[in-house]
């Protein structure tokens, strides 16, 4: 029995091997394409791994400039500026009360600003400028201004937001030379204070800012000179 030959087919065919695309091609093809994706896939994870290597997580050498000095403890990355102030650099004016950056107690001044020190990393903190209640509390073996006007004014009963409020208000007067009472409120928001000594609080900061404005000197000669 003679079988007879589909000329579409035929035509099918011949297209397939003169025109350009074949499933041996696709193949072959998907060989060399699958030779060099892994290729490109090492050498994207070695650019990767190329970075600063990881710091911890055991405890390691940290530097800080704190009050105008370097210091160095060993701690861990994981650990907060305040803890580090604390626990290795036995610095405590910063207390540690609510630790989740909402009272003020732990106020340091960082880099001309006033932060938590408890939602703050140390290892974050190299190479910044740090300020505590401990740097400027007594001046050439006087209390600061700021120290004389908050007993003047009973603005602490316990004490234990004291520091941190103190810290802030150093910070908000050089910011804001010369408050008033409302603005001191408004500045001061930040801190909180549990037995409600805010008044006293406020009215330091206004009579500690104008000790600590410069004085002004007086005009030579008058209208008549």
């Amino acid at each position: 029995m003679s079988q007879t030959k589909d000329p579409t087919l035929e035509i099918t065919n011949s297209k397939s091997r003169r025109g350009g695309f074949s499933r041996r091609g696709f193949i072959q093809g998907a060989g060399v394409t699958g030779a060099v994706v892994p290729a490109l896939t090492t050498e994207q994870a070695q650019a990767q791994t190329a970075g600063p290597k990881p710091i911890g997580p055991g405890p390691v050498n940290i530097t800080l400039s704190v009050n105008g000095k370097s210091v160095m403890a060993v701690a861990e990355p994981r650990e907060t500026l305040l803890d580090v102030l604390r626990n290795h650099l036995n610095m405590t004016g910063a207390k540690r009360v609510c630790d989740r950056g909402s009272c003020g107690a732990c106020t340091v001044i960082m880099d001309g600003k006033a932060v938590y020190a408890c939602s703050i990393l140390a290892i974050d903190a190299r190479g910044s400028q740090i300020t505590t209640i401990e740097g400027f509390a007594m001046e050439g073996g006087k209390p600061h201004p700021l120290v004389e006007s908050f007993a003047n004014h009973d603005a602490q009963q316990c004490g234990y937001c004291t520091p941190g409020f103190v810290v802030a208000a150093k910070d908000f007067i050089d910011h804001h030379p010369a408050p008033t009472v409302e603005q001191v409120k408004d500045g001061l928001g930040g801190n909180l204070c549990r037995c409600g000594t805010y008044m006293g609080i406020r009215q330091a900061v206004v009579e500690a800012s104008r000790k600590m404005r410069p004085a002004v000197p007086a005009a030579k000669g008058g209208a008549n000179a």
